[in-house]
């Protein structure tokens, strides 16, 4: 059974790492980008009577981190799937 996924074992890690990688992205971009950098521009949009940068440094990031596990699950066991190192 091993030698049925070695053949594509590079496959299998290249894919889970781009996946890794563009979660992180977005992570990066929600949180120190909208959080930090460009909250200041974004504090002119309210949101619920709050400055969007505000909202996202204070909660949108972590909403997006908790969506972000979720996506993360669901594209993972796509992956699986494709490469058939899936659960049963």
């Amino acid at each position: 059974m091993a030698e049925h996924h070695a053949h594509d074992h590079e496959g299998y890690w290249k894919a889970t790492l781009g996946l890794v990688r563009n979660i992180l992205i977005v992570w990066f971009v929600v949180s120190y980008g909208l959080g930090i950098i460009l909250a200041p521009a974004l504090n002119g949009i309210k949101i619920g009577g709050y400055p969007l940068g505000f909202w996202f440094a204070q909660q949108g990031s972590i909403y997006v981190f908790v969506a972000l596990i979720f996506i993360y699950a669901k594209l993972m066991g796509k992956i699986d799937e494709k490469f058939d190192v899936h659960e049963d």
